[in-house]
């Protein structure tokens, strides 16, 4: 009897300590997607207010559609450049939040199927 409640006490540490990685690897992502939803918005802010004073300055109608289809394209190209980021960003926060729960998912199981009568 003492030894299934060593190997139970055992096996709640390892969760907890898997607990406890996973929520450190969590927040340590998260705070990545935060500066990089930061870096985005600040960019873009600078990116439409450029726009802006080029697009007053223009003289021409043919130039404004010239600047606004380079601006539509750039902006474009710069979301899905962002888009791409934040997809590889949360990817490795699933990851690396699961690996330690994984971890101890694998332990458990090999401590169950030892205790199991052969």
């Amino acid at each position: 009897m003492a030894y299934n409640f060593e190997a139970f006490q055992k096996f709640g540490k390892e969760q907890i300590e898997a607990t406890t990685a996973a929520a450190g690897e969590f927040a340590k992502n998260l705070q990545a997607i935060a500066a990089e939803a930061s870096d985005y918005s600040k960019k873009s802010l600078e990116s439409g207010s450029a726009y802006i004073e080029k697009l007053a300055g223009v003289k021409k109608l043919e130039e404004a559609i010239t600047l606004q289809q380079d601006y539509a394209k750039e902006a474009y190209d710069a979301f899905v450049a962002r888009a791409t980021k934040f997809g590889e960003l949360y990817t490795k926060l699933a990851k690396d939040a699961f690996k330690p729960v994984e971890g101890a998912i694998v332990k458990a199981q090999e401590s169950v199927k030892s205790n199991l009568p052969q």
